[in-house]
């Protein structure tokens, strides 16, 4: 009976603290993740992706040292769109990723999985939320 008690609450106990599993998209290159309440864009190693005001539909406008501070989500040159992410043409000729339409980029100050360092940067960065 004691057994049977310590089990249960171990079971219950492990439901509580058991960490929110990711969704995956674009074959695990990119994961919806709970962070603060939001389910986050991340990358596959839980590296926050952001939105930046000044894009538009489909086209980046973060070049140069912009995008040394917010790197963008590259694709690979064979990379298909798939649901809410597409792909965006930049002017060095590579893609990039946009998840409903919008570019995604890294933050350089995001040291580790989770940080949202870049969230509110300039009143025109945002996290990107799914």
């Amino acid at each position: 009976m004691i057994l049977r008690s310590l089990l249960a609450g171990a079971a219950a106990l492990a439901l509580i603290v058991a960490p929110t599993f990711a969704t995956d998209y674009l074959g695990g290159a990119v994961k919806s993740v709970d962070i603060a309440g939001k389910s986050v864009l991340t990358d596959t190693n839980g590296m926050t992706l952001y939105i930046f005001d000044k894009d538009t539909a489909g086209v980046t406008n973060c070049y140069d040292t912009c995008a040394e501070k917010w790197p963008p989500l590259f694709a690979d040159a064979s990379a298909k769109a798939e649901g809410d992410f597409t792909l965006v043409d930049r002017k060095d000729g590579t893609k990039m990723w946009a998840y409903k339409t919008m570019p995604l980029y890294y933050w350089y100050e995001d040291m580790a999985p989770g940080d949202v360092k870049g969230d509110g940067v300039g009143g025109v960065w945002h996290l990107a939320i799914e």
